[in-house]
């Protein structure tokens, strides 16, 4: 079973399929899962998007409610967090590798009953998982995005966000190039990566979908290259809240360090 969103992009469409899986579970294999989920014909220059929480499961990820609270939990994992007392819709706002998101991505949906958290490194997620495609499928040009779903300040809803990818360059850059009335243009970059994961993460859904899976093609603006990638390229590494354009507000409020903090 599967589900299919058309998105126009250029002079052309770009598809975005959303594909069932079993219900997962912890411990389960997530390269198994893969291998009877995905289509026997992937193709080349696709992007295959996987939910970071059945990463997570199959990692093994979890941990019990009764056991530890979901703030505690917060407070390991975050980078910096804000205590929901804090917050009118009790939630901690939190940020976890570059990504502003609510109780730093641990979450009780779809968990069986278990708070489930991030995969350990979702950069290595990411990886592997394009390492596996293309030995698996015998691929040469395919990307990979691990997603989640993120709050936007002065938005209601979540959208979908990229945690990691690979295999493909994440940003696009207009610097230098011209509008369409010859202005240089001197700052514009698009990120590819959220763009995708924002329309896969629409397509596979936030309840009992079972669709965590998608794949994207006919993308033309994607620039697939053949390596995993390093310092910088990785979207957790790309932004330091003390040096961008939101830093006057993120650097405004009394952010306690959680202890995945550095």
């Amino acid at each position: 079973m599967q589900r299919r969103k058309l998105c126009f992009c250029y002079n052309g469409p770009m598809y975005v399929v959303a594909y069932k899986t079993r219900k997962v579970v912890a411990g389960d294999d997530l390269f198994k899962i893969l291998e009877e989920s995905l289509p026997k014909d992937l193709p080349e220059n696709s992007v295959v998007a996987v939910a970071s929480k059945i990463i997570a499961l199959c990692e093994g990820r979890v941990a019990d409610p009764e056991k530890i609270t979901r703030d505690q939990l917060v407070q390991e994992e975050a980078d910096y967090y804000l205590p929901r007392e804090t917050n009118p819709f009790d939630v901690s706002i939190t940020i976890k590798e570059s990504t502003f998101i609510a109780s730093a991505g641990v979450d009780q949906s779809n968990g069986n009953g278990q708070l489930v958290l991030w995969p350990k490194d979702v950069q290595e997620s990411a990886n592997t998982i394009r390492e596996f495609l293309c030995s698996h499928f015998g691929l040469k040009e395919v990307g990979v995005i691990v997603t989640d779903s993120k709050l936007s300040p002065l938005r209601w809803g979540v959208t979908g966000v990229a945690l990691s990818h690979s295999g493909f360059a994440a940003i696009r850059s207009y610097v230098g190039k011209k509008d369409v009335f010859g202005r240089e243009l001197r700052v514009e970059q698009v990120n590819d990566a959220d763009t995708l994961a924002a329309a896969a993460v629409g397509v596979m859904g936030e309840g009992d979908e079972q669709t965590p899976l998608a794949i994207i093609t006919d993308i033309p603006f994607v620039e697939f290259v053949d390596k995993n990638p390093e310092g910088k390229e990785q979207l957790g590494k790309m932004v330091d809240m003390h040096h961008e354009v939101f830093t006057p507000i993120l650097t405004s409020v009394q952010w306690k360090k959680g202890r995945n903090g550095k």
